[in-house]
């Protein structure tokens, strides 16, 4: 092999550094509390626990694409929560209308985030710092510092709910304890293994069509492999418990309506034409305020969604919630390759730095550690992520 197929499959491995750090850190803490990470009932805890940071991770890289963060998105998803949750138990409006109000709620946040920072040229570190103290103020004027709750079930469904399952294999005590498999989760994980493959296929045919460069076979077939084999293992684990949770459904639409909008629509290469040079960007002809207005305003919207998902989930609206939910989202986004300065990120690497960090968080503290303790290694991990990105940018130059 030449000195440039190896320059080639070495970028090539590079791509998918953070999902390899993703299964070291699941496998670490598999050590360190002797598999009580793998249990099923963790793995859908895991999914459920960190079905917010996801969300909201989604909707963060956008804000770092510009080369810029939104620290208020842990208010909002508290004065989202706290607006559905006010509505139901105190004036008894049914489920969908809170859920909507709440939605309308985030959507007026990002907007006015996006005005001052799109019309009036307001840094967003700025707007953003001053939704964080509004939003947590609104939420205790909202809540009267008091707990709203519990929820009904159809708004709790979206947070704890499960689709219905298909279990077999009941009689056999020695799987998950009687329980049975979920036939549905194996299904959705062969045909889930299955588009994968059929998706690089075609990525490899459209390649050789427009004589573009391959990666080696060897590297297609081990990075398809452990993605396979991480989406079948998932999916068992689920299938052991009580099949696939709604938030699951909710993340993975989301997450595959914004990866489309980044990867295929102008919308989304005029987000990283932006961060790359945003100067050269408006030379260009891109609108950068429209650009900014919608970015902020997403944020908003999302943050609305991460909001009605947790109190979901808790099953009721608290003053607290959210709280520190801006950190956890931006360390998401670098932690799964984002650059600092913009420009550099995909919603993948997002959703897998939104996992590790949810790994570390869980295995944290099923193996005791408080959490003091859990804040420095989480801060830790960030400044190692965003340090390795600013050496290797240094080395290149």
């Amino acid at each position: 092999m030449s000195n440039k197929s190896l320059k080639k499959a070495s970028l090539n491995m590079k791509q998918y550094g953070m999902m390899i750090m993703l299964i070291v850190v699941y496998v670490f803490f598999a050590i360190l509390t002797e598999g009580k990470n793998m249990t099923p009932v963790n793995t859908n805890n895991l999914i459920m626990q960190n079905g917010y940071v996801v969300i909201l991770a989604v909707g963060m890289l956008l804000c770092v694409l510009t080369g810029n963060v939104d620290l208020g998105v842990g208010s909002v998803v508290a004065s989202c929560g706290a607006v559905a949750g006010t509505l139901i138990i105190d004036f008894g409006v049914s489920a969908p209308v809170a859920m909507l109000a709440a939605l309308a709620v985030g959507a007026i946040f990002g907007c006015f985030v996006g005005f001052f920072v799109a019309k009036l040229d307001i840094p967003p570190f700025i707007v953003t710092l001053a939704t964080m103290l509004m939003g947590r103020g609104l939420c205790y004027l909202i809540l009267q510092s008091q707990t709203k709750g519990p929820l009904p079930t159809e708004y709790t469904w979206i947070g704890t709910g499960f689709l219905p399952t298909w279990k077999i294999m009941e009689e056999n005590a020695a799987i998950n304890a009687g329980k049975g498999i979920d036939l549905i989760c194996l299904i959705v994980a062969a045909i889930a293994v299955a588009a994968l493959i059929l998706n690089e296929v075609k990525a490899v045919a459209t390649a050789k069509k427009h004589d573009l460069p391959v990666a080696p076979i060897w590297q297609l077939i081990a990075k398809n492999g452990v993605i396979g084999f991480i989406i079948c293992y998932f999916f068992y684990k689920l299938a052991c418990y009580n099949g696939i949770p709604v938030v699951l459904i909710l993340m993975v639409a989301l997450v595959a309506i914004y990866h489309f909008i980044t990867t295929k629509t102008v919308a989304g290469r005029q987000i990283y034409a932006m961060g790359g040079n945003a100067k050269a960007a408006r030379l260009s002809g891109i609108n950068t305020k429209k650009v900014f207005f919608w970015v902020y305003a997403n944020m908003g919207f999302l943050a609305a969604v991460a909001g009605i998902v947790l109190s979901a989930r808790n099953s009721s609206a608290t003053p607290k919630a959210g709280d520190g939910f801006e950190m956890d989202a931006i360390a998401s986004c670098y932690i799964g390759g984002a650059a600092t300065s913009g420009g550099i990120g995909t919603i993948i690497g997002a959703v897998v730095g939104a996992f590790i960090m949810g790994i570390l968080n869980n295995g944290m503290s099923l193996a005791g550690y408080d959490t003091n303790a859990q804040k420095i290694v989480k801060g830790m991990v960030l400044l190692g992520a965003v340090t390795l990105d600013l050496v290797s940018k240094r080395k290149k130059k």
